[in-house]
């Protein structure tokens, strides 16, 4: 699916997975986010035989123009979840804002483990 928007410059189009790749290397690049996982056992079996690292964890559905993100992630241990949970949240908002001119609704960070 792709993500459509209209401006002076012309049409548009966005893909799902250029907005997933760039949310999860924002992700990755945040302190205390060890790794990026997949959320359920069937996105696993697939992301083997696939070379996405950074679109991995990340989910994005849109409606209208406004964007929603879910990222899964794997925390690093002795940090403090929330901080690093917000942080992110605010990286990923601002760089995916910037990046597609697009309203990001809400930023969903599941939190799946904590790597020591």
């Amino acid at each position: 699916m792709t993500v459509d928007t209209n401006n002076y410059y012309g049409n548009i189009s966005i893909s799902d997975r250029a907005i997933r790749t760039v949310a999860g290397f924002v992700a990755l690049d945040c302190y205390g986010v060890v790794d990026l996982v997949p959320k359920n056992l069937k996105d696993s079996a697939s992301s083997l035989f696939k070379k996405e690292t950074y679109a991995r964890g990340v989910s994005v559905n849109h409606v209208d123009n406004r964007i929603f993100i879910d990222i899964h992630c794997i925390l690093k241990y002795g940090v403090s979840i929330s901080a690093v949970a917000e942080s992110l949240k605010k990286s990923v908002k601002y760089s995916v804002e910037n990046f597609t001119g697009m309203i990001v609704d809400t930023v969903n960070v599941h939190v799946v483990g904590v790597r020591v």
